[in-house]
């Protein structure tokens, strides 16, 4: 009986034993779950609710140019972030922060408690000093301000687009954080100077919520370069004669998009695209539209010869030609590669204006072309009382009340390189997601037939006379197969005073055109002497790039 006793009271010590082992065992199981699995979760949850957040990431979706290479959120730029009340009164932190960040910073003096400040060098590895953090923030715009009228800006209180694709596709760019950095904080919100902090990669935010344009990446940096190198203020749009796409749009001056507040009372109109925001005087480019609508009057036109004595009166108002001797004598031909103010408007007195705008309407003229930017204006073209008498001399130049777009200009050159075929042009390619999907196309328009071929045939015919023997002779193209195009020098009140804009637009090569390029520079400018030189510059390296 003794010994069954010991045995039981052996068993029993052992399953206590057992029981509390295994105890023990959940417990260190459940320990290491949460102190070394959960461990960075838990302490995120902890600083979400007792943390200060700071984002590193932008909350919005990216933009793509046509070949998925990033326009915005490309940046990456190694940060400090660092207690404020703390570093700014520690000589040791600050002197540690002037040597590893760029000499152009300043500490923003604001009311926030943890500051941010770019380095010149990352300090990933690095021992820091007390109250300083390190990641790495990646920034929304590229530090070169690349495409920045198209892109637009957000006003990033809201985070909400405040121009340009930002603001076409706000509801689909905005997004939660996607990557923020947290920080710990105590009972009255200050940062604690030994307290945790965390970087985040918040995988939920992550959406299909892309914008992917038809902007060439490669283009885009060859026009602003050129724009630049010129020292010129306006626009350059280049599209894609075949798909109609817009792969290129650039307007000068250009702005820092991360700090907007410094542009908006400033008298160059910085914040505009000059491409669609604002419209201009087309000058000697509406005689394009004037030919047109002369062809369809009466196409033998083109067997008459004109003289120009260099004015023309109408109404006693006399309105000069653009060589003050007169060109004499002219056929169609060579009045249209000289640009000869008077023989188009004997042209446009015989058309009469409702036929020249009704031709211009068209075109696209006095309308949105609508290519996916909001702040795209109509222009202007006259109509009523505006286009009768006189007015008729300034509408057969592109004067007085006629007004449009470079991105209707680049419309009309669409049309006569693609034989009288209208395209529907477009900065946008669609939604597409993180991996570059497409998960909605940009709807287009099918292709309209405008203008009949043989019209087309002719007025590239002259625009090709112009680059030969006329307005824009000097164009030196041929080892690239050439161009065809037309020059404008048009006056205008800029800012109260008198004002010259220059254009060139056309297309290359000569034949079997694969780009439409329009060039226009603001104030003072002639479209031979100072938008042609672009057009040129920009031609040749797109020709380089894509051998």
């Amino acid at each position: 009986m003794g010994k069954y006793s010991k045995n039981i009271t052996h068993n029993r010590i052992f399953k206590s034993a057992f029981f509390i082992f295994l105890i023990f065992m959940l417990l260190l199981s459940r320990l290491y779950w949460i102190q070394i699995i959960k461990s960075k979760e838990y302490k995120l949850a902890a600083l979400k609710q007792r943390g200060k957040e700071m984002g590193i990431y932008p909350s919005r979706g990216t933009i793509y140019d046509r070949n998925l290479i990033p326009l915005t959120n490309r940046d990456k730029v190694p940060t400090l972030f660092f207690v404020k009340d703390y570093v700014l009164e520690n000589e040791e932190a600050m002197d540690f922060m002037k040597d590893v960040s760029k000499k152009s910073n300043n500490v923003k003096k604001d009311n926030s408690k943890i500051g941010e400040i770019e380095l010149n060098r990352s300090l990933e590895n690095e021992i820091l000093p007390k109250g300083i953090f390190f990641a790495e923030k990646t920034l929304r715009y590229n530090q070169k301000n690349l495409l920045s009228h198209v892109i637009g800006y957000t006003k990033k209180t809201e985070n909400k687009g405040e121009s340009g694709i930002e603001k076409t596709f706000d509801d689909v760019l905005k997004k939660e954080n996607i990557g923020s950095i947290y920080f710990e904080i105590d009972n009255k919100k200050n940062p604690i100077l030994g307290g945790g902090y965390a970087l985040v990669d918040n995988e939920k935010a992550k959406r299909p919520s892309n914008v992917q344009l038809t902007i060439d990446y490669h283009i885009q940096k060859i026009v602003e370069k050129a724009m630049d190198e010129e020292g010129r203020k306006g626009s350059v749009i280049v599209s894609d004669v075949e798909s109609g796409d817009i792969v290129a749009m650039a307007s000068r001056p250009n702005f820092n998009q991360e700090e907007v507040d410094d542009f908006l009372n400033r008298g160059d109109m910085e914040l505009y695209n000059k491409g669609v925001q604002v419209s201009y005087p087309p000058g000697s480019l509406f005689k394009i539209v004037v030919l047109l609508a002369a062809l369809e009057e009466d196409p033998s036109i083109i067997n008459e010869n004109f003289y120009c004595n260099g004015f023309e009166e109408i109404n006693d108002v006399i309105i000069k030609c653009n060589k003050d001797e007169g060109h004499g004598k002219l056929s169609m031909k060579e009045a249209f590669a000289k640009s000869c103010n008077s023989t188009f408007i004997q042209l446009g007195e015989r058309v009469g204006s409702e036929k020249i705008i009704d031709m211009a309407r068209r075109l696209g003229y006095g309308e949105k072309i609508n290519i996916g930017l909001m702040e795209e204006v109509k222009g202007n073209l006259p109509e009523g009382e505006e286009i009768k008498g006189p007015s008729i001399g300034n509408i057969s130049i592109g004067q007085g009340s006629v007004e449009v777009t470079p991105l209707q200009v680049t419309n009309m050159m669409m049309i006569l390189a693609n034989e009288g075929i209208q395209k529907d042009l477009s900065i946008i390619k669609g939604i597409v997601t993180d991996n570059g999907n497409m998960m909605k196309k940009f709807n287009r328009e099918k292709d309209e037939k405008i203008l009949p071929k043989k019209h087309c045939e002719i007025v590239n015919e002259y625009m090709n006379e112009v680059t030969i023997s006329g307005t824009a002779r000097t164009i030196n193209l041929e080892d690239i197969g050439g161009a065809v195009g037309k020059t404008g020098s048009a006056q205008a009140v800029l800012n109260g005073r008198n004002a010259v804009h220059g254009w060139f637009a056309g297309y290359f090569p000569r034949k079997n055109p694969k780009y439409v390029i329009t060039v226009f520079v603001e104030d003072n400018y002639s479209g031979s002497k100072d938008a042609l030189p672009i057009f040129e510059k920009v031609s040749r390296e797109i020709y380089e790039k894509n051998r």
